[in-house]
């Protein structure tokens, strides 16, 4: 964690409003909102005083004298001065209240700001944007506002775990625009389909334009809005004032003598008071705006939400939660149109829009600097080769747990029916015999049954063994970012690829095992004691005419080369010999007394192969690492 930022201030600089909050980076209580002007909300305005300088907000409204008042000036970053203006002047007056009244930290890098962007801007776009705004402040960073609204959800407990890693549909309706966006583990994709001018700010338009058309004065009004500007934006703050009034209490206004609170005082003489109530809000909502290609409001926001839902279901995909955000989304009416359009999803309405983004911002950026310290806690470990010393330190208890499967495999699959085909004269000589075995057990050991009994106890392997001591460097980890243990435990299982010794035992492994096995089949003593117990059993008389009393009396030591002369020689033992003393139960006998030696020869070629398991030690390392990486993913999200 960069331990230079002490607080993380999210800046909420909207087209509407503005709000700030901030949070303690080392901390997990809930960011505080800040206050301006002795309010934690203010309208976004600017404006210039020949004496006080830049005001900002409702001073900017407010202060007599005041020119060049500007609002809902915010939009996609340009290369108009004035804008580029307005924005820097905007955000350095308020950074310098900030500053002046102690609430944020001052000098270095000590607070780190967090600002939102509608989430339909592009990535280049968010940068010159933040380019833009560190000119007025000091360190900034620009994240989709959309982030921001499901990261307060998530702190604030109304999305759990599962419902963040599923698809939330967020719909923010803004003063200027309403943003659908599609966020899965917190990865943003906005979902365009036009009408990007759908905000809250063109019903403030359209009553002041009825209200206009309304007044007894009109065209004296029009001279003074004419000549003079800002009175004609102080109406149109006035109409808005009066529109949130109407949608917080619209009981209070469904009589058509009754009007929503809000009046602008232009002379002595002279008021501009904004005409809603019930009637005139219906009215309002369902006209024809130009701004939404002569739909209504109603309308095109109903089009817009039904638009989103095919746009996901071609992809296959059904929000589990739809989260509404943003000063507009108290319009009951914006809710019950969601509720229609999307019956089967949870609708979780905002209970504070004007200070979620704001809220949601200091969280992302504490979060940020959280996740970042966590993945560099998970890189320090697989970094510092604990890893890799672990593995390399237990091959010999893989080794040992894979002994025992692969030389009862190697007996069942290769030894046991080349046997029985040499018993039942479909090999004829000893180097028929010597052949089919390796053929065999090379053919087995790259089965995949065979490679299903390595995966298993590769898996048994790594669950006893490896994943226990890994849970001891892991759980630390956890502890100190206050997320669950299970969050960086394999406690589900492990892919069984990841740990398979793809030796294949390895190519050069396999050669040497195969030959081994032959050779304690054949030379070692399996078929050689055959051999030994017909040329001194009962049979002495009929094979010592056929091969030659020379080889008796000598046993099996002593024969062992002669033994192995014959093999070459293609020694062809008569097939009713071989069915004589080679039943079932000798067969099974003989593969019973000879696995020990194979077990130790399978021990001592695979321990001889160090080189082999350096490489599993490092594929497996390699493959923790990236499991790791995944799980780390998954769990930022926990992170508080």
């Amino acid at each position: 964690m960069n331990t230079q930022v002490k607080e993380i201030v999210g800046f909420d600089l909207g087209h509407g409003e503005t709000a700030v909050a901030k949070a303690k980076a080392d901390s997990v209580e809930t960011p505080e909102m800040l206050e301006v002007n002795h309010k934690k909300v203010q309208v976004t305005a600017i404006g210039w005083h020949p004496d006080f300088g830049i005001l900002v907000g409702e001073q900017a409204l407010i202060q007599a004298g005041v020119t060049q008042l500007q609002i809902g000036f915010k939009q996609k970053p340009n290369h108009e001065l004035n804008y580029r203006q307005t924005i820097r002047n905007f955000v350095g007056t308020y950074y310098n209240l900030l500053k002046a009244s102690r609430q944020v930290e001052i000098g270095g890098n000590i607070s780190h700001f967090y600002v939102g962007c509608p989430s339909g801007w592009s990535a280049s776009e968010r940068e010159e944007y933040r380019k833009l705004l560190a000119e007025a402040v000091p360190f900034v960073s620009v994240v989709p506002e959309s982030r921001a609204a499901l990261m307060q959800a998530k702190e604030a407990g109304k999305l759990d775990y599962d419902e963040i890693k599923s698809a939330v549909l967020i719909i923010d309706i803004g003063s200027s625009t309403t943003d659908f966006t599609l966020v899965k583990s917190l990865s943003e994709f906005p979902l365009d389909f036009g009408h990007n001018s759908l905000g809250a700010s063109l019903l403030d338009r359209a009553i002041f334009a009825r209200t206009l058309a309304n007044h007894e004065q009109k065209t004296l009004l029009e001279q003074i809005f004419e000549s003079h500007p800002h009175h004609k934006l102080r109406c149109e703050l006035q109409c808005r004032k009066a529109k949130e009034d109407y949608f917080s209490n619209e009981l209070l206004y469904s009589q058509s003598g009754g009007f929503a609170r809000g009046f602008e005082c232009i002379t002595p003489q002279l008021f501009f008071i904004p005409q809603v109530n019930q009637a005139m809000m219906e009215e309002i909502l369902n006209q024809s705006l130009p701004e939404l290609d002569h739909k209504s409001w109603i309308q095109a926001f109903r089009e817009a939400a039904i638009a989103a839902k095919e746009k996901l279901a071609t992809q296959g995909i059904t929000p589990k939660v739809v989260l509404m955000t943003g000063g507009a989304s108290r319009m009951q009416f914006t809710r019950q149109i969601c509720s229609e359009v999307f019956p089967a999803t949870q609708l979780r309405p905002d209970p504070e829009p004007e200070r979620c983004i704001a809220l949601g911002l200091s969280r992302v950026g504490r979060w940020e600097l959280r996740a970042a310290a966590f993945k560099q806690e998970v890189n320090q470990l697989y970094d510092s080769h604990k890893l890799k010393v672990l593995i390399q330190s237990h091959v010999s208890s893989l080794i040992e747990s894979l002994v025992e499967p692969l030389s009862v495999g190697a007996i069942a699959n290769a030894l046991k029916p080349g046997l029985q085909d040499w018993r039942n004269n479909r090999l004829r000589t000893l180097a028929e015999l010597e052949s089919a075995i390796e053929q065999r057990v090379e053919q087995w050991l790259k089965s995949d049954r065979a490679q299903q009994t390595i995966n298993q106890q590769c898996v048994a392997w790594f669950d006893s063994t490896i994943r226990p001591q890994l849970a001891a460097e892991t759980d630390p980890i956890c502890q100190k970012f206050q997320i669950p243990k299970s969050s960086l435990r394999f406690e589900g299982g492990i892919d069984s690829k990841m740990l398979n010794p793809s030796l294949s035992i390895g190519d050069d492994i396999l050669a040497t095992t195969t030959a081994s096995i032959v050779g304690l089949v054949i030379a070692g003593g399996t078929v050689g004691s055959l051999i030994a117990l017909l040329l001194t059993g009962h049979l002495i008389v009929p094979i010592a005419l056929v091969y030659g009393a020379a080889l008796l009396g000598e046993g099996v030591r002593q024969n062992k080369g002669k033994i192995e002369d014959t093999i070459a020689k293609q020694l062809d033992i008569p097939s009713w010999i071989r069915s004589l003393w080679l039943g079932d139960k000798a067969i099974e006998n003989l593969c019973e007394k000879m696995r020990p030696d194979l077990e130790n020869s399978l021990r001592e070629q695979l321990t001889q192969k160090p080189a082999a398991f350096d490489e599993l030690s490092a594929k497996v390392g390699q493959e923790l690492k990236q499991a790791l990486e995944s799980k780390a993913d998954e769990a930022i999200v926990l992170i508080q």
